[in-house]
């Protein structure tokens, strides 16, 4: 039956399908020597290592071979042929073999693991290897695809179109975005051999609708971390002590209108902290990340420069002008926020070139004849009384409604006493940190500093700080180092001529007794006159508790109650 074995002038065996030896030649014979010949052939072997099913390496009498295992049939009975070679070169090919194993596995993970669809055919169209995650795609397992043909899913319908087909046509990569149950981008890479024929191509398949998703996540949160910071580094850079109920309403209110594009006023005295409100609300708002802030006080810049400084020119608009023209203010500030302080001291003509411009949302630069459009929102500021100039004809009325759509009205500091101390020791810390000085003011001078009226409110404030600091060279700072006319100031309010006792009328007695007499009778006119120990410390310049103290001493606040 196995006569040809003869012929052949290699060692070969035979086995049946099951592996058990059937028939070999007598060169496998000389090859075994005297091991006798019979039953499995895995067990005639010492090793037996197959790979793909079609390569096997194995050990006889500690000598390796190679065989190589080809299947027939005869007689309707299937066998299988092993050509045997002698292996001298058989631990290169285990080497290149276990490399090659690995690399499958590397294959196998990366297309098992990878977030897109990978999907593989031949040069014909047929699929050879497609990932798991196909069925999430299409809803069929990635069984149903192994072996068939690309073309014939189109002609089924089952594939709306083929990227693999697309490059078999033109020999190039392709790229679409197409929705299938959610926005996927398809790319096919042809694969080029030697010979610079496609012997295979590789598509993949990515769920943009998943990577949008987690793109407005991230953004999102980008936005949120933005926003906070701005809101840190709003509180490092305040110079506003937020103490008083009025004052946290006013920066409650802030917050609240910041990312809102209304026209804010801001009204209050002098040194009040206008501009640091303004501030505040351009570093809390969205602008903040798109635009600058640009401020423009009114009242310092002349009339015939305040138009081109808001507006702009055009090259040779005037005697002087920059032969490239130069924008303005509102230009400047585009995206952003443009502050106008002191806006009371407005020109009436440029006041209507300002109504216009939040009218129509455009400006027109000196010497142009083109309108252009801005997105700025504005913030407005002033010490006077824009109702009044109204009144008087010195302001438009249809201006003063169009800035006064968010007015907020900071009180003066003599009015938020509660904040006084802590800005004044936040002002010792900044200056003593930028003059490189460890000053620290004494408990009279704070006491000062709070009984004080500060006509000239947080810059007066700031500036006597500073002026101390500055020209005291003790560390340690008193009542008495304060200038001249901060220390001459009276309390005028108190008509102490007439209500002094006469040290004449006294007579001699012990200083103790005379000063405590005096004393009892300042504070009993006071509490007369004024009847609140706030107000009676505002005007003797002390403390509230200095005043409760002594009244209690003296008896008088009983006596004030009962009548």
């Amino acid at each position: 039956m196995f006569d040809f074995l003869e012929i052949l002038p290699f060692p070969v065996i035979v086995t049946d399908h099951t592996g058990v030896i059937e028939s070999y030649n007598q060169s496998f014979c000389r090859l075994a020597k005297n091991r006798p010949v019979q039953g499995d052939i895995k067990t005639l072997f010492s090793e037996w290592e197959m790979y793909d099913g079609n390569l096997v390496v194995a050990k006889l009498r500690n000598k390796p071979y190679l065989l190589l295992p080809e299947f027939f049939k005869k007689e309707e009975k299937a066998f299988i042929v092993y050509f045997v070679m002698k292996g001298q070169f058989i631990e290169f090919f285990q080497q290149k073999m276990h490399e090659l194993q690995d690399l499958k596995k590397l294959y196998e993970t990366i297309i098992e693991n990878s977030l897109d669809v990978i999907y593989i055919t031949d040069r014909d169209g047929n699929t050879l290897r497609v990932s798991s995650n196909i069925e999430k795609l299409t809803g069929y397992p990635k069984e149903s695809f192994i072996g068939k043909n690309v073309k014939d899913f189109v002609r089924k319908g089952k594939f709306k179109e083929s990227m693999t087909l697309k490059v078999l046509q033109k020999g190039e990569m392709v790229s679409s975005v197409a929705e299938i149950d959610s926005l996927n981008l398809k790319t096919a890479i042809p694969v080029i051999n030697d010979e610079g024929e496609i012997y295979k191509v590789v598509t993949f398949v990515r769920n943009l609708t998943e990577l949008n998703q987690i793109y407005n996540e991230l953004n999102n949160a980008l936005k949120l971390k933005n926003r906070y910071k701005r809101e840190l580094d709003n509180i490092k850079k305040s110079d506003v002590i937020v103490k008083s109920k009025k004052m946290k309403e006013i920066f409650e209110t802030a917050d609240r209108i910041a990312n809102v594009d209304a026209t804010v006023l801001i009204l209050g005295e002098t040194g009040v902290g206008k501009d640091v409100l303004a501030n505040h609300i351009y570093r809390t708002s969205d602008r903040n990340e798109k635009g600058k802030l640009i401020k423009i006080n009114c009242g310092a810049i002349p009339y015939h420069l305040l138009e081109s400084e808001l507006f702009g020119y055009e090259a040779g608009a005037f005697t002087g002008a920059k032969q490239s023209g130069k924008p303005g203010m509102f230009e400047l500030a585009h995206k952003g926020v443009l502050f106008l302080d002191e806006v009371g001291e407005l020109p009436l003509v440029l006041q209507v070139k300002l109504l216009r411009v939040l009218q129509e949302k455009q400006i027109q630069r000196i010497g142009s004849t083109k309108p252009k459009e801005i997105d700025v929102r504005l913030i407005a500021a002033t010490n006077r009384n824009l109702k009044e100039l109204v009144g008087k004809g010195e302001f438009r009325e249809d201006l003063y409604y169009r800035l006064n759509v968010v007015p907020i009205h900071i009180p003066p500091l003599r009015e938020r006493k509660e904040e006084i101390l802590p800005l004044v020791q936040s002002l010792i810390e900044k200056n003593n940190e930028k003059y490189h000085f460890n000053k620290v003011f004494d408990k009279d001078l704070k006491e000062f500093f709070y009984n004080y009226e500060w006509p000239g409110n947080i810059r007066e404030l700031s500036n006597l700080v500073e002026r101390l600091i500055l020209t005291i060279p003790d560390n340690m700072i008193k009542f008495s180092d304060l200038p001249e006319e901060y220390q001459n100031i009276r309390v005028d309010s108190l008509d102490l001529v007439d209500q002094a006792v006469k040290v004449n009328d006294m007579g001699i007695k012990p200083l103790k007794e005379a000063v405590e007499e005096v004393e009892r009778y300042l504070l009993a006119n006071a509490l007369e006159k004024f009847g609140s120990t706030y107000k009676i410390a505002r005007e003797l310049k002390t403390s509230q508790t200095t005043i409760v103290r002594k009244l209690k001493k003296y008896n008088l606040l009983v006596q004030h109650h009962s009548s």
